[in-house]
């Protein structure tokens, strides 16, 4: 099988190159993507199939270039430009820093020494009410205990770990503690 199509297109080409970027450029509104279009369009002439005689190579290199040209806008359309990449390189890092984690695993140690020191049921009372999220009277069910003690419970686990922490106890709910009496 000859290669006459391969052989009319590159003659086409090379006989009006100048040519075809001023269409090109005319219909794409871009001489750099005109170019762009035109140099792929030669590496492409080859595999032009020899089975339909091209009977008009300029048209078919000029067809050939606007579907690539086409293509490489549709492709460049999903890229992010270069105010999307900046907003995204904006955006604060939210994960701590180094010395944020050391401090994290600190209080975590000291809050499980604290723990540690509870009583047995008090401090599973305070596990299943604040890490297993239970409700009391299923705290209640699981120890044998009325709801009552779980709150009793709770409140000096509370009192205790605060006291061990050093941190103020807030509560959110429930009767206020009593007040020592000024003199």
């Amino acid at each position: 099988m000859s290669e006459q199509n391969t052989k009319s297109l590159r003659q086409a080409l090379s006989a009006d190159y100048e040519g075809l970027i001023k269409r090109l450029s005319r219909c794409l509104g871009s001489s750099d993507l005109a170019r762009e279009a035109l140099h792929e369009t030669f590496l492409r002439v080859d595999r032009v199939s020899e089975a339909v005689t091209v009977h008009s190579p300029a048209d078919y290199l000029f067809r050939i270039a606007v579907n690539l040209a086409k293509d490489r806008r549709k492709s460049d359309r999903r890229l992010l430009n270069a105010a999307e990449i900046a907003a995204i390189m904006d955006i604060p890092d939210d994960r701590p820093d180094p010395s944020a984690v050391v401090e994290a695993r600190i209080e975590v140690d000291a809050l499980e020494k604290a723990l540690a020191q509870l009583p047995a049921r008090q401090r599973e009372v305070f596990v299943s009410a604040h890490l297993e999220h239970l409700p009391h009277s299923d705290i209640a069910a699981r120890f044998g205990i009325n709801v009552r003690t779980v709150e009793f419970d709770l409140r000096h686990a509370l009192e205790d770990l605060s006291r061990r922490l050093g941190r103020k106890v807030i509560r959110r709910f429930g009767p206020r503690p009593k007040s020592t009496p000024k003199e």
